[in-house]
C-alpha cells in the first residue's frame, strides 16, 4: 500500500482566529476555506509546500467531532502533534515569528543529535506543533 498524502486534521474554538494565527505566523497559506453559521468554520485546508492540514470549529456537530478533544479539555495534553519539515534557513524563520508572537515554546530551537534543527511550539489554543530539519523520508 502507497499513501498518496497524510494530512493531519484539527479543530478550534475560534478556528476564523486560528487560520489567521497559522498563516501568519507558522507560514501556512489558506487553500480552500467553508464557513458556516455564527462565524464558524465548516471545513479549511491550509497548505504548506507539498504538505496540508485541515480544520475546523469544535462548535461544527458531525461524527468525526464527537471523537476530538481540545487540548484544554485533557490538561494541556496531545495524542498527536505533526511534524513540519523545513530548510534551516525557514526553520529559523519561523522560529523567529513565533517568539516575535510570544508563542509558547514547547521545546526550544535546538541541534539533533541525529542531524538538523528542532523546535516545538503550542499554537493560541494548545495543539502542539513540532518543526525540523531533519527529513526522515531522505
Amino acid at each position: 500500500m502507497k499513501a498518496k498524502a497524510i494530512i493531519p486534521t484539527l479543530k478550534y474554538k475560534d478556528a476564523k482566529k486560528a487560520i489567521q494565527w497559522l498563516c501568519d505566523v507558522l507560514g501556512f497559506a489558506e487553500h480552500l476555506i467553508v464557513p458556516g453559521e455564527e462565524d464558524q468554520i465548516v471545513h479549511a485546508q491550509l497548505k504548506m509546500g507539498n504538505g496540508m492540514i485541515m480544520l475546523g470549529s469544535i462548535g461544527v456537530e458531525n461524527e468525526y467531532s464527537q471523537l476530538i478533544k481540545m487540548p484544554a479539555e485533557i490538561g494541556g495534553f496531545q495524542t498527536q502533534s505533526p511534524y513540519i519539515v523545513l530548510s534551516d534557513e525557514d526553520l529559523l524563520t519561523v522560529y523567529q515569528r513565533v517568539q516575535k508572537k510570544e508563542a509558547k515554546i514547547a521545546m526550544p530551537l535546538r541541534s539533533e543529535d541525529h542531524g538538523g534543527q528542532f523546535f516545538a511550539c503550542y499554537d493560541l489554543e494548545g495543539h502542539l506543533w513540532n518543526f525540523g530539519s531533519y527529513d526522515p523520508l531522505e
